[in-house]
This record gives C-alpha cells, structure tokens and sequence, in this order.
C-alpha cells in the first residue's frame, strides 16, 4: 500500500465544462423538462443549480464578497444541509424564469472563469472544510477535488435523465472516486476496531484501483493499494460506488451487487459512506 496523496483537478474544470455545453446544445425543448434524480428538479433546474454554484464561488472566493448568513445558527451538519438546500432552491426558482438559451448562454460565460479561478490558487492553502470528511478546514486542493466531483455528479444527473452517454472514463471517473474515498475515515469514526484493522474497497475494471483504511489509535487513516489480509473486504464496480457514495442508490441496493468479504460490520459500513452534502 502507498500513502495517499493529494489530489490535483483543477486542469479538468475547463473540459468538464465543455462537455456540459456540448451536451446542453445537444438537447431538444422536451429534454430541459425531463426529471432528474433530484427529487423536484428538472434538467433545466439542475443546469440552473451548476450556474448558481459557479456564480457564487467566482463572488465568494475570487471577488471577496462576503457569504450569506444563515437565519439561524448552524451547529450540526443537518443545520448545513438545511442551510445548503434552501439556497440552491431560492436560486433554482427564481431561475425558472429563464430560457435554455440564456441557462447556457451564462455557462458560456462564467465556465472559463471558473476553470481559471481554480487554476491560479494555491492548492496547499487553506480553504473551507469538506464536512463529508469530518473537516472543519482542508486544503485548497480537497475543495477543488470536491467542487469537482459535485460538477461532474451533477452532469451524470442531467445525462441520466436524457439517456446520454456518462462521463464514465478514468480521466473523469479516478478523481471522483479518489476524492470520495477520502470520506471513510470519518464515516468509520463510530467503528472500534483494534489497531492494525484493515478494511480494503476494490473497485473493478475498468478502472481497477484499491484503497485501504486502517485503525490506529487517533482513528482510521486512508492508504492507496490493497491489503493482502484485510479483515474486510468491498469489491464493486464503478458505477455502483458512485452512486451509493452519492445517494444515487441505498447501501442495500449496493449490497446485493457488490461482493462483501470477511468482518461484515466494516464491510457494510465502507456502503454507507455519503459524499456529498445530503
């Protein structure tokens, strides 16, 4: 096993990017209607949700603006959450009055932005906690890899709900997962195990790549690679963990595809890993 290293993908914002215009020019009037799996929202709602979000990094992060405040005081990740969606749905419905054509007429012009907003920062400064991962503080590189996987998570969303062809290749696909798995330490903070405790998650061809969590006496630490004698083992394809990861599917719709090994307790806890703010 080899250390984990940080994750740069700040290089992928502009393509991603062009991918998503490339895919929204493609789409007839009946396909911006289409539900997505965000229960209540359309494509065009959740093509509206990706402007929103680029919108306020560029005013947050690169302009200073200061972030609104909460009505009340947020002290659980719930608080957060609840914090979290009554933005995205006060944007999303005012969004509503605009066409497809503005919806990527905007993207056209803040996408690139973006892409140059997260190329020029340092990405060993601080920045704002991945609370997925139980930080109240991470470094720029896990905020970019972070706001990377919710842009192309929610393209999956928009090309699900028009049957297109998903972003599915390892030059999209290992840093999504790359960065998710660095939540299992914390979803295994409640987990007692004796220290030496290994639990590895293998993900199948085509992307083929192992990590491995160990118990230690300050908590669980992530490596990458296999252990040959883990005390509990998850091999699943890529599609179901990104979307069990991701709420996409519940850990017991995982379980019947997956193949669980070993200590069934850390091996069901690896399915119950939530990346994403929900």
């Amino acid at each position: 096993m080899d250390s984990i290293e940080p994750l740069q993908t700040a290089h992928l914002f502009l393509p991603l990017h062009q991918e998503l215009l490339g895919l929204l020019r493609s789409l007839s009037r009946e396909d911006w209607e289409r539900p997505t799996l965000a229960a209540g929202w359309s494509v065009r709602d959740m093509v509206a949700h990706l402007l929103d979000t680029d919108l306020r990094r560029l005013s947050f992060q690169r302009d200073g603006l200061a972030p609104l405040a909460p009505s009340a005081p947020i002290v659980t990740d719930r608080d957060l959450v609840a914090f979290l969606d009554e933005l995205n749905a006060s944007w999303v419905s005012a969004a509503r009055r605009l066409s497809p054509r503005v919806l990527i007429d905007l993207h056209e012009l803040v996408g690139p932005q973006v892409a140059t907003l997260f190329s020029g920062l340092d990405p060993f400064a601080p920045a704002v906690g991945v609370a997925w991962a139980g930080e109240e503080r991470s470094a720029v590189w896990f905020d970019t890899a972070r706001e990377y996987t919710e842009k192309w998570l929610h393209q999956q969303h928009i090309r699900d709900a028009v049957g297109a062809a998903l972003l599915t290749e390892r030059r999209w696909m290992y840093p999504v997962l790359d960065t998710f798995v660095r939540g299992l330490p914390h979803t295994f903070r409640t987990l007692n195990a004796s220290p030496g405790t290994r639990v590895t998650l293998t993900v199948t061809e085509p992307l083929a790549e192992s990590w491995t969590i160990t118990a230690a006496a300050g908590g669980w630490r992530l490596a990458k690679g296999a252990a040959p004698h883990a005390a509990a083992q998850v091999t699943m394809d890529q599609d179901i963990t990104w979307r069990v990861f991701t709420k996409g599917m519940t850990p017991e719709a995982a379980r019947q595809r997956a193949v669980l090994q070993g200590d069934l307790t850390l091996a069901n806890q690896v399915l119950t890993l939530v990346a994403i703010m929900a």
